[in-house]
C-alpha cells in the first residue's frame, strides 16, 4: 500500500486543521489506517486509527474528544480532523496502513506498521 498525506500547516492554539491520506494499491481498503506523530526529540507515537471497514476507531488519550478519524473506502482516503489544537500537538504527522486485527490492533503499534506515508508538519502556536 502506498500512502500520500496532505494537509498540515500552521495554526494558533484552539484552531483546527484537517489531514488527509490517500492510499493506493489493490488491497488498500482492506487495511486499517492510522496517524502517528513525532515531535522534535521524541519518538514517533500513535495518534488515531480506524479499522478497515470504519466500524472501530482508536485514539490516544491526549487527543480524545478533539480529533476525529474517518475514512472513505470508495476513495481510499482517511481523514484526521483536528480541533482545539494545542501547542503540544506540534509534530510531524505520518499516515500509516496495517491490519486492524489484533488486541491491541496492529494499526496502533508503531513497530508493526508496514506502510508509511511521508510526514506532514503540524505547528500549533501559543
Amino acid at each position: 500500500v502506498q500512502l500520500q498525506a496532505f494537509g498540515g500547516g500552521l495554526v494558533q492554539a484552539g484552531g483546527s486543521l484537517r489531514l488527509s491520506c490517500a492510499a493506493s494499491g489493490r488491497t488498500a481498503s482492506s487495511y486499517g489506517m492510522g496517524w502517528f506523530r513525532q515531535a522534535p526529540g521524541k519518538e514517533r507515537e500513535f495518534v488515531a486509527a480506524i479499522s478497515w471497514n470504519g466500524d472501530s476507531t482508536y485514539y490516544t488519550d491526549s487527543v480524545k474528544g478533539r480529533f476525529t478519524i474517518s475514512r472513505d473506502n470508495a476513495k481510499n482516503t482517511v481523514t484526521l480532523q483536528m480541533n482545539s489544537l494545542k501547542p503540544e500537538d506540534t509534530a510531524v504527522y505520518y499516515c500509516a496502513a496495517a491490519p486492524s486485527e489484533g488486541s491491541p490492533p496492529i494499526i496502533t503499534l508503531e513497530r508493526l506498521i508496514g506502510s508509511w506515508g511521508q510526514g506532514t508538519q503540524v505547528t500549533v502556536s501559543s
